[in-house]
């Protein structure tokens, strides 16, 4: 039996590139990529993706539609790492340890939409939470992360690390229109019957996320706390081999949260502060947005899909 064929279309941006470097060694697949004088050839993207056996899409939302739509071979399988497909039904979700079942889903799937760097976050500690009844979908949630400038792709590691450098922002807080692209997708994935109030970051560091949900208990039941918010979320990740929630008896001791410390790695740490005093809660997501929050999150669907 050959080994699957799998082609990159945009191995050139951030993302593309992890995954081209994650995939080049490989011994037990073909990877393919075109030339740069035939990357924006119409005819030979679409010779490529439909000579695939799967396709893995790096690319802006619309020339990702565009990359779908010239499928015509129907045994060809996708994985799009661009926003254009999160919150379509006929999508399966790239978050494996989303919910029970969702590693076997993703492994059958012809069509799967890789998380958002932040959703991965956000998701990950509040559905398990929505799940259980434990915070209601109507709960007003608020979510802010910081992000390494290689979030913004070329742009943002162009101003960090090029000529201009040394006039690069420390700290730069955006999406103040409150419409950020990730938040429908957050909402919808999480299980929350309202939109989320989202504002994100970019830090002068190359990568790594901290993202943070503050609680306030006062809404919540009464006899909530924040150990039964941590067994809940130690409980839904027990088995899962790169989601990881801190020990309360780690968390109660930490004094900051530092988001490069899982750089280099596909793994995510969620930790749950609590302050019985005040009745408030904070839950926080560390990872690396390259790693879990972009190509790691990949190359892990990738497998899963070639299991199959």
């Amino acid at each position: 039996m050959s080994s699957p064929l799998v082609f990159i279309d945009g191995d050139q941006g951030t993302t593309g590139l992890q995954i081209h470097e994650r995939l080049r060694d490989r011994t037990d697949l073909k990877l393919a990529t075109l030339p740069a004088a035939e990357r924006k050839d119409p005819k030979r993207r679409s010779e490529a993706i439909n000579a695939c056996d799967i396709a893995i899409l790096c690319l802006p939302d619309a020339a990702a539609r565009e990359a779908v739509d010239a499928i015509i071979n129907p045994a060809v399988r996708v994985i799009d790492a661009s926003s254009a497909h999160r919150t379509l039904p006929d999508w399966t979700y790239g978050f494996p340890e989303m919910s029970p079942g969702q590693a076997e889903r993703i492994a059958n799937a012809r069509r799967v939409t890789n998380p958002g760097c932040y959703p991965t976050g956000a998701i990950g500690l509040l559905r398990p939470l929505l799940h259980a009844g434990l915070i209601p979908g109507n709960y007003p949630v608020s979510i802010y992360a910081v992000s390494g400038y290689s979030g913004r792709g070329r742009a943002g590691v162009e101003e960090h690390e090029g000529p201009g450098a040394v006039d690069a922002p420390s700290y730069q807080l955006y999406g103040l229109e409150l419409a950020h692209k990730h938040t429908p997708e957050i909402q919808q994935h999480a299980g929350l019957a309202q939109r989320p109030l989202f504002v994100p970051a970019y830090g002068a560091f190359r990568q790594g996320i901290v993202l943070t949900v503050p609680l306030e208990l006062r809404l919540l039941a009464p006899s909530l706390d924040g150990a039964t918010l941590h067994a809940c979320l130690a409980r839904h990740y027990a088995e899962a081999a790169r989601v990881h929630v801190l020990p309360l008896h780690e968390s109660r001791v930490l004094k900051h949260l530092d988001p490069q410390v899982l750089n280099g790695t596909d793994d995510m740490r969620l930790s749950v502060f609590a302050n019985r005093e005040h009745r408030q809660v904070l839950l926080s997501a560390v990872f690396d947005n390259l790693g879990k929050g972009a190509a790691g999150a990949a190359v892990q669907n990738l497998n899963l899909m070639l299991t199959h």
